[in-house]
């Protein structure tokens, strides 16, 4: 029994979570334009709130009134059966006893006097009780007294009590349908003997009139709030209109449309709003037109620039090589300040390529040669490169890489520049520590992870290490020469593959930086093989893991899988 139980609490499960996903896209889809229309939620506001409003104070009002009628109709039937009392007392006190002859005869008359005192005949139902020692027959109004029924609680409170009371009853004197009743009965002493005295007051003008006032509540009501939700519609369409206008020309200046502006009508404070948008958004069309021809005349001049010093550097270092190939000849300080001009022209020299190569990608210039490589060539060869200076550096570099051939769709130039940089700031910046390569790929991506285990990055670090000239710390002694455009670079080149190019870093933990490319060029990725985190991490940074800044393609932002 309990596996059978324990099997159907294992079916309901899975079948909530086959059907979860479903209702939940069912019930976003359903609550779609509740979410997206600011007018639709305000109506469906004011209509709720109003009708509850409305409900609840019609029926405090249609209560009340009700109340009200029937408290009325209440005195009156008293004030009535207090005068039938009387004319009973009077007409009945006069006859000797129980054995006169004509009591019987004078029972009937007084029950149709008192029957025949209504203003219309049949306002009420008459019927008098005598009392069980009397040898007399109760009698009613022109209705059959057997069909006038008297409810028992009642007859208990009037003959046992000797009280007037009343009770609310349903009745079919005639043998008609039941309709409501007002019960109203005395005890009545006519000095020989005793009668007790009920009357059934109908209030089929009472229901009427309570039937009407409910059914005016509801229309007034329904139209109320019909109303209401009209004036809210109507509010809401003048405050949103405005507003949408406003998104809209929002939207267009974010995409380039520096021109739009919003439309001004009249003076109040939606007017005033527009007229502080379209102001603000002149003065950000200036500001931008402002920064664009700075940032092209910036380009412009780095790109004038370096290639304007290609001519003099090619003439000072073929001057510096002549003297670098004779320093044997000179004196020892000569020698060394050769030594220390071709050094230097060397990082010159580099810097000028980066600054070209920055200058290509501002001006959109780059191309992407694809072709399907091996990477795994390419990693030996990057890794090989930085031997000389992981030796000197005593900071071995463990090369992680799959069994066969990884083939993508790359620029093997671009994609080895790229793992010279990360190699050699992880080598620079190791600590002396091991500093390790992965390669790895799936059906989608291939991606390299270079991890080291130095001093790490501190929370936010992992967005400014891609930032051109940026150093985490400028007194650091450098021993690659870099010119702190590596990173940047390797950024543009990433981006120009279609991929990723992020970074994780914790103080005393080290970093590490991952390429993400697609296996085929043109893909769009949306995970990567390796995790930004490696998993020997103890402390996560606070700040965001890894969002590269500035993506300037639809696929060349932060991932949107979870394999970090």
């Amino acid at each position: 029994m309990r596996a059978t139980v324990d099997a159907a609490v294992r079916w309901i499960r899975r079948t909530a979570r086959r059907l979860a996903p479903g209702v939940m896209r069912r019930l976003r889809r359903a609550f779609g334009p509740w979410r997206r229309s600011l007018n639709l939620r305000v109506v469906s506001i004011t209509l709720l709130v109003s009708s509850l409003l409305v409900a609840a104070f019609g029926y405090f009002v249609a209560k009340q009134i009700t109340a009200g009628l029937l408290v009325a109709k209440r005195e009156a039937a008293i004030r009535q059966v207090s005068n039938g009392a009387n004319t009973v007392e009077q007409q009945l006190s006069t006859l000797s006893g129980p054995q006169d002859p004509e009591l019987g005869r004078n029972v009937r008359d007084v029950v149709v006097s008192l029957y025949n005192e209504a203003t219309r005949a049949g306002t009420y139902e008459v019927k008098l009780v005598p009392d069980a020692q009397l040898d007399t027959a109760p009698y009613g109004g022109p209705a059959d007294p057997a069909s006038i029924k008297v409810p028992p609680a009642l007859r208990d409170v009037v003959s046992r009590q000797g009280t007037l009371a009343y009770q609310f009853t349903t009745a079919n004197p005639g043998g008609g349908a039941l309709k409501p009743y007002l019960a109203v009965g005395v005890h009545v002493d006519v000095g020989w003997g005793v009668f007790d005295l009920y009357y059934l007051f109908p209030l089929d003008d009472e229901v009427s009139a309570a039937n009407l006032i409910r059914t005016t509540m509801i229309v007034a009501g329904v139209a109320l709030v019909l109303l209401l939700a009209l004036m809210a519609a109507i509010v809401t369409r003048m405050v949103v209109t405005p507003v949408r206008a406003a998104a809209r020309t929002a939207q267009r200046l974010s995409a380039g449309l520096l021109h739009e502006r919003m439309e001004v009508h009249g003076e109040d404070d939606l007017a005033r709003l527009a007229a502080s948008f379209n102001q603000m958004a002149s003065n950000l069309q200036t500001q931008i037109v402002r920064l664009e021809e700075l940032s092209r005349l910036q380009r412009r001049f780095t790109s004038d620039v370096s290639h304007e010093l290609r001519t003099p550097l090619t003439t000072v270092r073929m001057a510096a090589d002549m003297l670098y190939a004779g320093r044997d000849d000179f004196p020892p300080t000569a020698a060394r300040s050769a030594e220390l001009l071709a050094d230097e022209l060397d990082r010159f020299e580099a810097l000028l390529t980066d600054l070209l190569e920055i200058s290509r990608f501002d001006a959109g210039f780059a191309v992407l040669d694809a072709e399907a490589v091996d990477l795994v060539p390419i990693v030996q060869r990057a890794v090989d490169g930085f031997a000389v200076l992981a030796e000197r550096l005593r900071c071995p570099v463990h090369l992680m890489l799959p069994d066969g051939p990884v083939i993508a769709e790359v620029d093997p130039r671009r994609v080895e520049r790229v793992l010279r940089n990360l190699i050699g700031n992880a080598i620079e910046h190791g600590e002396h520590r091991p500093v390790e390569v992965r390669l790895a790929a799936d059906d989608r991506a291939v991606a390299l992870a270079v991890r080291d285990h130095g001093i790490g990055l501190r929370s936010g670090e992992e967005k400014l290490v891609f930032n051109r000239f940026w150093r985490a710390d400028p007194s650091r002694a450098r021993q690659t020469g870099g010119t702190g455009l590596g990173l940047s670079i390797s950024l543009e080149d990433a981006r120009l593959h279609g991929g990723w190019l992020e970074a994780w870093g914790a103080p005393g933990q080290g970093s590490q930086f991952r390429l993400t490319v697609p296996a085929r060029a043109g893909d769009r990725i949306v995970s990567s093989p390796l995790p930004l985190v490696p998993p020997d991490a103890d402390v996560l940074p606070s700040g965001p893991l890894a969002l590269p800044p500035g993506p300037t393609r639809a696929n060349a932002g932060a991932p949107g899988g979870t394999d970090d």
